[in-house]
C-alpha cells in the first residue's frame, strides 16, 4: 500500500472522537457510517447540523488524501450544505463522498447523507485545496 493510501486510512483525532466508521476509501468514492447517539443530538433528539457536517467534511478530507501525489497535504477553503430531513436520536448516518472535480490545485467532493430508511437528509459540497508541504 502507498503512503498516501496510509494517509487516507488513518483518521484523526476527531474523526474518531466523533465516532465516525469508515466503511469505503478509494480514489473514486469514500463512504462512513456515523451512529446517531446522545453527544451527537440537538435539543430535539435528533442529530446536530454541526455533526453532520463534520462527518461530511471529514470525508472530503479522507478522500482528496487518497487522492495526494507524495508531498502534499490538504485544507477545505469551502463547504455548502442542505439540509432535507432529520436524522433521530438511535438511527444511523450514511454518507458517500464522490468527486466533481479532482484537479492539480483544488478538488471538489459531493457527500450525501442518508438515514437508516434511505431517506436523504444532506448534501454537502466541498472544497478542498491541494497544499504542497514544505
Amino acid at each position: 500500500m502507498s503512503d498516501i493510501n496510509e494517509r487516507a486510512l488513518t483518521q484523526p483525532a476527531f474523526a474518531k472522537f466523533l465516532g465516525v466508521k469508515i466503511t469505503h476509501i478509494s480514489a473514486e468514492k469514500v463512504t462512513a457510517e456515523l451512529p446517531v447517539r446522545e453527544e451527537l443530538n440537538n435539543r430535539f433528539d435528533i442529530m446536530h447540523g454541526g455533526a453532520i457536517m463534520a462527518l461530511a467534511d471529514n470525508l472530503g478530507g479522507t478522500a482528496t488524501s487518497a487522492n495526494l501525489k507524495p508531498g502534499q497535504s490538504t485544507t477545505t477553503i469551502e463547504s455548502k450544505t442542505n439540509f432535507f430531513a432529520a436524522i433521530p436520536l438511535g438511527d444511523t448516518a450514511y454518507a458517500e463522498c464522490t468527486p466533481l472535480h479532482r484537479g492539480r490545485s483544488t478538488m471538489v467532493w459531493q457527500t450525501k447523507i442518508t438515514r437508516g430508511d434511505g431517506r436523504l437528509c444532506a448534501l454537502v459540497t466541498q472544497t478542498q485545496m491541494v497544499l504542497e508541504r514544505k
